[in-house]
């Protein structure tokens, strides 16, 4: 099995997905909110995965086109779409296959940090993005990567790997950590100003469904959130 493989475990990361404390009761909303009102906006949702993201979108009005690198996942997003959102199969580590200013918001949930350089991605959600468009993406945050590849030196950029076990497998994930600051020059050289940066905390109910997770997120940085706009 290769690194990343989501279709190797399309189904049983999906099912963990749905109801965890990370993404369910923390990612899911904190990017959500960062969206903001989306009726009747053209969104892309960049790594839509099996469509958790872009089913809430579209219930809230987003005229929205998904995009993942995985085809397993895709057609889990199919499935709970009905219909309702435009799927396609594309890698953002290459061009987009859209034209211009096709877009008022781009929206990446977790996908910057497999990604081993930014300046692509970040200038194509720049060149699809209407001016005054955003980019709200959520990402690891570097301190927790950092700690998880138990890395020498913070200020570089490097990648490192972690086994997951999902469905009874053991799949290879492998990611990018990068420091702070060039997370924001990537930013500004791509041509966005950044409104909003965040490292939200869990709501206090999910302590009761989830104690151990709970700890965690309300005691050391794990996710760090994003809002730019297209300048």
């Amino acid at each position: 099995m290769s690194e990343n493989d989501y279709d190797a475990f399309a189904a049983a990361y999906q099912a963990d997905n749905e109801n965890n404390a990370w993404n369910a009761h923390y990612e899911r909303p904190a990017i959500l909110s960062l969206a903001g009102k989306v009726a009747g906006l053209r969104v892309l949702d960049a790594g839509c995965g099996g469509g958790a993201h872009a089913a809430a979108l579209v219930d809230g009005g987003a005229i929205l086109t998904g995009i993942d690198l995985s085809a397993g996942l895709l057609e889990i997003a199919q499935h709970r779409l009905e219909g309702r959102a435009q799927l396609l199969l594309a890698d953002l580590n290459e061009p987009l296959p859209f034209d211009d200013s096709a877009f008022d918001l781009v929206i990446a949930s977790l996908v910057m940090h497999y990604l081993p350089e930014w300046s692509l991605p970040l200038s194509q959600f720049n060149r699809v993005l209407s001016r005054g468009g955003r980019l709200v993406f959520s990402t690891h945050h570097p301190f927790m990567d950092h700690d998880l590849a138990s890395g020498d030196n913070y200020f570089e950029t490097y990648n490192f790997s972690e086994t997951w076990h999902r469905g009874g497998k053991s799949i290879a994930m492998r990611f990018w950590h990068r420091p702070l600051h060039a997370m924001f020059d990537a930013l500004k050289s791509a041509g966005f100003h950044i409104d909003v940066v965040s490292e939200p905390r869990p709501d206090p109910k999910v302590g009761t469904l989830f104690p151990e997770a709970y700890r965690s997120l309300t005691t050391k940085p794990r996710f760090l959130f994003f809002s730019a706009v297209k300048v």
